[in-house]
């Protein structure tokens, strides 16, 4: 199947690509497919959303169509 990850602000600098267009396996988890696109990125205390919904990093894409990275906000 194929996934489109979406990266936005410093994950976006950090890996490259703000949109990529993956081949995948529904029993991959985000933490598996962001090694296999860049194995020195380590996303800290990012968050990670399949198909608008937070996720866990470890917890399968399933048959998802889209997995976003989204970096801490930070505000004052």
């Amino acid at each position: 199947m194929q996934l489109k990850v979406v990266a936005f602000a410093q994950a976006r600098d950090q890996l490259g690509f703000d949109e990529v267009v993956i081949d995948c396996d529904c029993q991959e988890t985000p933490r598996t497919l962001l090694h296999r696109l860049q194995p020195e990125f380590f996303p800290g205390p990012m968050r990670v959303a399949i198909d608008h919904q937070y996720a866990d990093w470890d917890a399968p894409v399933g048959n998802a169509r889209e997995l976003a990275l989204i970096p801490p906000v930070s505000g004052g």
